[in-house]
């Protein structure tokens, strides 16, 4: 069972939400707006409105994020583009200094510097993000682990530099000495943390963009701007009725055209958004080639290695966009035959992409495509 963000946890368990609700797709535009391509989700427009809603974008941990929001009538001056952004830009910094890697001031990171096997007080957001990590970590079978800091830095992934050595299997087998999500404890009242050993460290980057997601969407809505949506890199959160018209990216498929994204990425599917998240998780924009082979920045926590399974990407629909955030990492791992079986047991609505003999070939699960019935694939805009 998929834990939920903010869910009371009685007896041990969680209750499950529907992965996303159904909505009417209303009305499309006859000639959509031109496309701004924000890494792999992107969104085309609020289809069946005749307003244009107000866009900010701008950069944070380590990525873009966007929020497009339609002012309620009468306007409200809580909603003044100016304010919005500071206000968005604030919460983004706070939640930056809460789980960034690459600062060493942040709260993650000084606990990660600890030796202290004591509970550790942390801030709410911290324990929150961890307690669903771990609730991932479960479902998956350790499938999503983020105690992998070690194996991620060692492959180099992580703020230092990339490798040009593959590491070894020694040094692959040191640092998944210290990777095991059992060995994190987490504790929400009050919040804390406690290491089973003095060196265990946590990166929290598959949960954390999508929690911020979720933020911004939780920040719109308290400033009055129900209609909206909240876009941090491959993570995207809609509120309201309004269903918002979004491409998903067709990966690129190394091997055929080089290892480099194409400068026009076409589109895997096009799908309406109401009211739910979207996540997509996948090798084509962050990986390394070493001696002439490539490596995804996704490691296995299981292996220690870079995940290698013929998946190119997963989307996943959900009510929280920190745990389809963190899902569509979990099933990257997991492979197109293991992560299909635990979505398809968990009636989650995911989009696996594969690579099959040079060619990338889709695979919607049951619940995806009844909430995102495929319809004509539109070309790339040059």
């Amino acid at each position: 069972m998929i834990a939920q963000p903010g869910s009371a946890r009685r007896d041990g368990a969680y209750r499950r939400q529907s992965a996303a609700r159904q909505t009417d797709l209303g009305q499309r535009r006859s000639s959509p707006p031109p496309l701004i391509w924000l890494l792999v989700l992107t969104v085309i427009t609020a289809a069946g409105s005749a307003a244009e809603p107000t866009a900010l974008s701008g950069r944070a941990m380590g990525t873009t994020w966007s929020v497009k929001f339609f002012q309620p009538l009468p306007p409200s001056p809580a909603l003044d583009p100016t304010l919005v952004k500071a206000r968005v830009a604030a919460t983004l910094e706070h939640l930056e200094s809460v789980f960034s890697t690459y600062r060493s001031a942040s709260e993650l990171s000084r606990f990660n510097t600890a030796t202290s096997t004591d509970w550790s007080p942390v801030s709410p957001e911290l324990a929150r993000v961890a307690w669903e990590s771990r609730c991932i970590s479960e479902t998956t079978s350790g499938a999503f682990d983020a105690t992998v800091d070690p194996l991620v830095r060692l492959w180099g992934f992580g703020p230092q530099r990339r490798i040009t050595i593959v590491p070894t299997a020694s040094e692959i087998n040191a640092a998944r000495a210290f990777v095991g999500y059992q060995r994190l404890g987490v504790r929400l009242s009050p919040p804390a943390l406690r290491k089973a050993i003095p060196n265990l460290t946590a990166d929290f980057s598959s949960l954390a963009k999508g929690f911020a997601t979720d933020a911004l969407s939780e920040l719109l809505t308290a400033l009055g701007a129900i209609e909206h949506l909240t876009q941090i890199g491959g993570d995207l959160k809609t509120s309201g009725a309004r269903p918002w018209r979004t491409a998903i990216e067709q990966p690129s498929s190394p091997g055929l055209a080089g290892h480099t994204a194409a400068l026009a990425p076409s589109f895997a599917r096009i799908i309406s958004l109401a009211g739910s998240a979207l996540s997509t998780s996948g090798d084509s924009h962050n990986f390394t080639t070493i001696a002439g082979h490539r490596y995804g920045h996704i490691i296995d926590p299981r292996t220690g290695r870079p995940s290698s399974n013929g998946l190119a990407s997963v989307s996943v629909m959900h009510a929280s966009c920190a745990t389809s955030s963190a899902l569509a990492t979990a099933l990257c791992v997991l492979g197109p035959d293991a992560g299909w079986a635990l979505a398809t047991r968990e009636h989650l609505a995911c989009l696996f992409i594969l690579r099959e003999g040079g060619l990338l070939t889709h695979r919607a699960t049951p619940e995806f495509a009844r909430l995102a019935p495929m319809t004509a694939v539109e070309p790339a805009l040059p």
